[in-house]
């Protein structure tokens, strides 16, 4: 009898009692070749060529220095992955919830008389060969694929030698787009940013290039594969893919569901093997403590070959809520589903840990009673949870490495604990990259993070050719019912920036062409892309585009589905989302000029990732501003095409960086020239900082002005290699200022400044996030920088304020003169109210500063920092001893990153500032809290 280990497949449970034989190719001895270099080395499994060279030293370290242009050649390559099946080692893993059973070898007797390949994921234009004999061919990153090697299991009477042939993708779109007749699109369309035609490749986007990240065009395995060994006398299946939709009994794709109906439950399983005659489906749900809540069989069995099909209804007071973070608890439970015979016998177990939730972009009319009390009219586009509108707070979310099996769950969850520190409740996961594995989703389930998701299209126009169209179908269908059951899951996009810039592109390049182009656009997102999702799964809301004026109607029933406004827009009236950039740093603090919309998904200005993190990835000879290798390594403006020498854009984008820190804050003065470079980049992160706080601001001000704006979602949380980026946290995991100004505007009330430079008027507003009414008190107190209280008319003390349920109100509005601009504002709001679904009365603080005259022209003075540690406690304490302290900044040094509970932050005379932390990596063995030095803006008005 062969060995036996428990397996787990993600967090599906095979059942015991099929006894499928499931073997796992990632133990399998691997060699990447490539006879056309003579390179034949152990390989890893999931993996890229990339990786693979790397971890045999035949390359470098593929993100140091110039390596990215160096490499050019591994993607010009075919690359093949070769193992033989026989081979498979035991790989240990262990079960959630009850034992499971993997078989070591292949087994080749009549006990299995059906054989299949499993892959999870295979990047990209792959050849499969088994035995010498071929198997088939894949064009999908993101597809799940298997195919039935009963017959080639058989007749093979040699070694079982498994050969996994990836193709150059440049070089195969490179020929895709030549073909005759080939799809084409006006000049601009195309969204060319390194390597040309990603548009006619399922492949990660960004792979080609983008404007914050390399094209490195990665070539192998890149998530789990298996081979999987069946019985059709016994009928064993496998389950391959499982989709469970919880949603409001009567719920619809993008409209409301009523909140007092019972739960559905939608099971579906995706299997491998015969067809399963009249099966029953039943179900168990756990809670937390493996308690079981409820219990029942499905009705309105459907079985078809390989998928079966049931729903049932829980009531309402069986379960309790999932909430995102800071809304209420994220209560989820596991739901386990059998499929039985008709002897009622066990055939396949599935579970799924799932929450019960409703979460619904709404982007219906307002109505004539919201218009009463002050909203604007036309559309709404925010979310709601649990029947419940929030204000969403967070980010979007890029891929966090150029090598996706490099991304762990530890390296997600360090991530995400970022989110939940910087009191963000959303991340925008943007579409271009790759979809989000299981482990971040279940993350995100834990934490709260609500993940807006999309579908992997952006920056350009796509094919609509019917194989093209038939690949993506599946592509949608495998990934929506793959990940549905997840309460985190907020909403599907079909692509990035489509509506507000591919098609205004379009039309204007080429207006006789655009009514093709159009119904082009709306075959792909309209009619194959959002019927993957309705066909699929009640709970989740569509929109084709991100960013976009929303949709005028909605049906289920007829295409294109969903009619979109495009520009059929009402003057007076508000649609949509919005996204903005502005790379004139003159107007950075003008709010005049901020898009005014129902929701912002995309805002921000690029920075430097700092000194230590620059350390890590380049000589210090490259450690200057504009080295020639910091230069390169600039992706902002993209070359456009596959120039190595990028000058003429990427000076743009390194003058932009520039010229900001010199308009608004005194520029370093350092004689040291690594010194002097630390700080000029630490600078770009205060513009950065300073620029993004001030759109919060104006974004979380909106929920209470006619436009009801309810959401804020930055660009960008993270990055993926070090060069300037718009990224919060720089490729080591460094907090740039901007996470933690992001943090401090992301609390639940904030009182804010808003200067108009122009009229020379200044207000002061109070906005809170909460469900219930907050009342309390505003002060505020004019200093000069030498920390000293000037009586300036317009102070206030004491001002009662009250704000309703998530709103915003003024609460002081002055006329300043020259004089007063001179001096700097320090406003405090302390109110009390209640969190979401919290009896507990809370007692909410904030403060903000601000100074109408530009940093640059101010004369600011020592502040006399002193920074000491208690080790009793564990916490910095900072003091400002002898004036203000402007952004005031704990610098740790090279081998430890941390994240402080605040940082960049101002600091009055004469006050203290208690400091925790968190250690996210530490290589110094804990010295580094002897090397801890700490700084403020005034620093860069000094030489040494």
């Amino acid at each position: 009898m062969a060995l036996q280990v428990p397996l787990v497949l993600g967090d599906r449970i095979v059942s015991p009692m099929s006894s499928p034989n499931i073997l796992d190719l990632i133990s399998s001895q691997w060699t990447l070749n490539n006879p056309a270099m003579d390179i034949s080395i152990p390989a890893s499994f999931p993996s890229y060529a990339h990786l693979d060279l790397y971890a045999n030293q035949v390359i470098g370290n593929p993100e140091y220095g110039l390596n990215d242009f160096n490499l050019r050649w591994i993607w010009k390559q075919n690359w093949t992955y070769t193992t033989n099946i026989e081979d498979l080692q035991v790989t240990g893993a262990t079960c959630k919830l009850e034992s499971v059973w993997q078989v070591l070898t292949i087994d080749r007797s009549p006990g299995y008389d059906q054989t299949f390949l499993l892959f999870q994921g295979l990047d990209t234009f792959t050849t499969i060969e088994l035995c010498g004999q071929h198997v088939s061919y894949t064009n999908n990153q993101f597809r799940q694929y298997y195919f039935d090697i009963t017959d080639v299991l058989a007749q093979c009477k040699g070694p079982l030698t498994l050969r996994l042939n990836f193709g150059s993708a440049p070089q195969i779109t490179e020929d895709i787009a030549n073909e005759p007749g080939q799809t084409d699109w006006p000049s601009g369309v195309k969204g060319l940013f390194e390597i040309p035609h990603r548009e006619f490749m399922r492949k990660e986007q960004n792979d080609f290039g983008w404007d914050w990240g390399p094209a490195f065009a990665p070539a192998g395995p890149w998530q789990p594969g298996f081979v999987v060994q069946l019985n059709r006398e016994q009928q064993q299946v496998h389950p391959r893919n499982v989709l469970v939709d919880i949603y409001r009994e009567g719920q619809r794709n993008n409209l409301i569901p009523d909140q007092s109906r019972p739960w559905v439950i939608n099971a579906s399983i995706d299997y491998i093997g015969g067809h399963i005659q009249n099966p029953s489906l039943s179900f168990v749900l756990r809670d937390a403590m493996n308690r079981t809540v409820a219990d029942a069989d499905f009705q309105n069995i459907i079985s078809v070959p390989g998928i079966v099909t049931g729903l049932t209804t829980v009531s309402d007071d069986t379960v309790d809520l999932w909430w995102p973070v800071g809304m209420g608890p994220q209560t989820l439970y596991w739901l386990t589903v059998e499929v039985s015979d008709t002897n009622n016998s066990t055939i396949a177990s599935v579970s799924r840990r799932v929450g019960f939730r409703t979460i619904v972009l709404n982007e219906l009319p307002v109505t004539d009673e919201e218009i009463s009390i002050g909203v604007a009219p036309g559309n709404h586009w925010h979310f709601e949870i649990n029947g419940h509108p929030f204000f969403a707070k967070g980010s979007n979310f890029i891929p966090p490495d150029v090598f996706w099996p490099r991304v762990t769950p530890q390296r997600i969850r360090s991530l995400f604990d970022a989110v939940v520190s910087g009191n963000q409740n959303m991340l925008r996961v943007w579409s271009s990259g790759a979809y989000s594995p299981d482990f971040m989703y279940e993350a995100a389930d834990e934490m709260g993070i609500l993940l807006w998701s999309e579908f992997e299209f952006g920056d350009t126009l796509y094919p609509v050719d019917k194989d093209f169209l038939d690949n993506v179908y599946e592509e949608a269908v495998y990934q929506v019912r793959r990940v549905n059951h997840h309460p985190s899951l907020a909403y599907w996009a079909g692509g990035n920036e489509l509506e507000n810039l591919e098609l205004p592109i379009a039309q204007e390049a080429a207006p006789s062409e655009f009514p093709r182009i159009l119904a082009e656009y709306e075959k792909l997102f309209l009619s194959t892309l959002f019927p993957a999702v309705f066909e699929n799964s009640r709970s989740i809301s569509y929109a084709p585009s991100s960013t976009s004026n929303g949709f005028i109607s909605l049906n289920f029933t007829d295409a294109p589905y969903m009619q979109q406004r495009y520009d059929n827009l009402e003057p007076g009236y508000i649609y949509g989302e919005t996204d903005y950039y502005h790379y004139d740093s003159s107007v950075a603090f003008n709010n005049s000029v901020y898009s005014v919309g129902r929701f912002s998904n995309e805002f921000g200005y690029h920075s430097m990732p700092s000194l230590q993190t620059w350390q890590e990835y380049l000589p210090e000879s490259d450690l200057f501003f504009n080295s020639t290798t910091i230069i390169y390594r600039n992706r902002h403006y993209p070359p456009g095409g596959l120039n190595t020498t990028n000058y003429q854009n990427t000076s743009k984008g390194m003058g932009e960086l520039t010229v900001a820190a010199q308009r608004w804050y005194p520029t370093p003065i350092k004689t040291d020239p690594i010194a002097n470079f630390s700080a000029w980049c630490w600078t770009t992160q205060v513009f950065q900082a300073d620029y993004y706080g001030a759109q919060i601001q104006f974004y979380r001000r909106g929920s209470g002005l006619p436009q009801r704006t309810l959401g804020s979602l930055y660009w960008q949380l993270e990055d993926q290699w070090a060069a300037p980026t718009w990224a919060g946290i720089d490729r080591a995991g460094r907090w740039k200022i901007l996470h933690y100004r992001a943090k401090d505007l992301y609390s639940n009330v904030i009182i804010s400044p808003f200067w108009n430079a122009t009229t020379r008027e200044l207000e002061l507003w109070v906005t809170s996030d909460l469900w219930g009414e907050i009342h309390g008190t505003v002060d505020a107190q004019w200093y000069n920088w030498e920390g000293e209280e000037v009586d300036v008319d317009g102070g206030l003390r004491g001002q009662e304020v009250k704000v309703g349920a998530l709103n915003s109100t003024k609460v002081f509005a002055t006329t300043l003169d020259y004089d007063a601009s001179n001096l700097i504002m320090r406003a405090n709001v302390t109110v009390v109210g209640k969190l979401p679904n919290s009896g507990v009365t809370t007692t909410f603080h904030h403060t903000n500063w601000f100074h109408a005259k530009p940093l640059s022209q101010t004369k600011l003075v020592d502040p006399g920092l002193t920074l000491a540690y208690d080790e009793e406690k564990n916490q910095f304490t900072v003091t400002a001893n002898s004036g203000v302290s402007a952004w005031t900044w704990l610098d740790t040094p090279t081998g430890v990153v941390v994240a402080f509970d605040d940082n960049g932050f101002w600091l009055a005379k004469g006050r203290t500032k208690r400091l925790g932390f968190r250690v996210i990596q530490d290589d110094t063995g804990g010295d580094w809290i002897n090397q801890v030095t700490i700084q403020s803006l005034w620093n860069n008005t000094i030489a040494d």
